[in-house]
């Protein structure tokens, strides 16, 4: 029996295995986090610099981001949205379990927030922002994906 076969006949390591999906997991809720410190990062630099959000709708973005929600204890919506974000983000060079149930963690949170959020633009402002809806899109990606490293990891995966 040659060597390629033999080596094909025997069990890979199970953490091996789980390697390159814990690491492709990790690449895409890396790539997530970085989308979504772009759309907070930019509705940040438009709530304090005070020019115009650029939106795709008529006057939804710019009703969102006037109204009463867009400011939650003073701060900012979107400054909530980069500390999130950047904290998701953080989490992944957290090792072991405390880096991926925190990660969960965050997004859950995060979700949450966006579902409020979103509840609010359309019973409470009748408007929808696009840029919030990007974001919340991108926060539930981010809960599928974090639960998924959380659930499916080995306890010595990072």
């Amino acid at each position: 029996m040659s060597t390629a076969a033999r080596s094909a006949s025997l069990p890979a390591p199970t953490t091996a295995a789980t390697r390159p999906a814990a690491d492709r997991l990790r690449i895409a809720i890396g790539v997530l986090a970085l989308i979504g410190l772009g759309i907070a990062g930019y509705l940040t630099y438009v709530h304090y610099t005070g020019i115009k959000v650029a939106c795709l709708s008529s006057g939804g973005c710019e009703t969102v981001q006037g109204s009463t929600y867009a400011k939650l204890g003073g701060l900012p919506v979107p400054v909530l949205g980069l500390i999130g974000y950047a904290a998701i983000l953080t989490s992944l060079a957290v090792r072991g379990e405390l880096g991926r149930v925190g990660g969960f963690a965050l997004a859950l949170c995060g979700f949450l927030f966006s579902a409020y959020l979103t509840y609010r633009e359309l019973f409470t402002i009748k408007a929808i922002c696009q840029w919030c809806v990007g974001s919340a899109v991108d926060m539930t990606l981010l809960l599928i994906l974090t639960s998924l490293r959380a659930l499916r990891a080995p306890p010595s995966a990072p």
